[in-house]
């Protein structure tokens, strides 16, 4: 969820700018890209669209280019637009930041905000586990969660919209962004499946998923390529029936018996009692990990090291134990 939008444009300029750029019209144009509209940002702003126009038109001739083009009633970005967008969100963004480090040195009581990027593949009760560090003891803390694919987080955490991300897999090694991957613990894998599936077992675990449906992380993630590998090298034949990005949705599937499902093997007490599946067994060499991913930078959000320091203390990891 957006944080919401501001009514008024930042009141101080810096002199030595000025003459470069009027970041009131930067800010009028950030207002009409957020919003998809002249009109719509005019109403937010409680400024007429022709002034918002007129506006618009001296940035884009102090900046040599076309930043906005009509379509109907709505305007698009053009190519620079989208471009000077990414810009302004991350310099109107920085600005409030700057707002609530110096009212929290100052002494106010308002919380301060935490943005966290959860990856899809993570159970929510593990990413409980990882962030309450950030908001224990008391701590003035507002969190605000978002959940989606790693690649949108961490487009997001770029641009600072994110102070961090929760992900199975640490920063790709072709990212071009100046982020560490803090590694936050491990756990081996367990399948999981209904009590009738669990019934309907002919053999030993693994041979038991024999043609036994199962359910799969999407292909491409990092879980399903260490499935796919075990798989591979215990010679097992389970038949695919779906596949998921979020493994919520996996689970709720799972829990209807539609197929068995790989997950941490720390949770199987909880999805015993909470879902009513069971362990068909334990994959004891085969470890989900994760990461905390952040921005590498020195005045980095205080949850992101409260969170770190709590993992290397704690060191969690899970190892599996068979079942049969």
């Amino acid at each position: 969820m957006r944080a919401p939008l501001p009514t008024r444009p930042p009141a101080y300029q810096p002199d030595e700018f000025q003459n470069r750029m009027n970041f009131k019209h930067l800010y009028y144009f950030w207002m009409i890209a957020r919003t998809g509209g002249v009109i719509r940002a005019g109403q937010r702003l409680h400024v007429t669209p022709q002034t918002l126009s007129g506006q618009i038109k001296l940035l884009e001739e102090r900046l040599g280019c076309q930043l906005l083009e009509r379509n109907g009633r709505n305007v698009q970005l053009t190519d620079a637009g989208r471009v000077a967008a990414g810009y302004a969100e991350e310099i109107f963004l920085l600005g409030s930041q700057l707002e609530g480090a110096l009212k929290q040195r100052a002494g106010t009581h308002a919380a301060a905000v935490f943005k966290v990027g959860i990856a899809d593949s993570i159970p929510k009760s593990i990413a409980y586990r990882f962030l309450e560090p950030a908001i224990a003891d008391g701590a003035a803390i507002r969190i605000v969660c978002r959940e989606g694919g790693l690649p949108a987080l961490l487009a997001d955490l770029a641009i600072h919209r994110l102070d961090l991300v929760l992900s199975d897999a640490p920063l790709p090694a072709d990212a071009t962004m100046q982020a560490v991957s803090h590694s936050l613990g491990r756990s081996s894998l367990a399948i999981f499946g209904s009590a009738c599936l669990y019934a309907n077992r002919k053999t030993s675990f693994p041979e038991c998923l024999d043609g036994m449906p199962m359910l799969m992380p999407a292909n491409g993630s990092a879980l399903r390529r260490k499935l796919d590998d075990w798989i591979s090298r215990t010679g097992v034949r389970p038949h695919v029936v779906g596949e998921f990005d979020d493994w919520a949705l996996m689970m709720a599937f799972g829990r209807e018996g539609k197929g068995v499902f790989a997950a941490p093997a720390m949770l199987e007490t909880r999805l015993l009692q909470e879902q009513a599946v069971r362990p068909i067994g334990h994959i004891a060499d085969v470890f989900e990990e994760f990461y905390a991913i952040s921005i590498e930078r020195q005045s980095s959000h205080p949850s992101v090291d409260r969170i770190a320091d709590a993992a290397r203390a704690e060191r969690f990891e899970c190892p599996g134990q068979p079942v049969f």
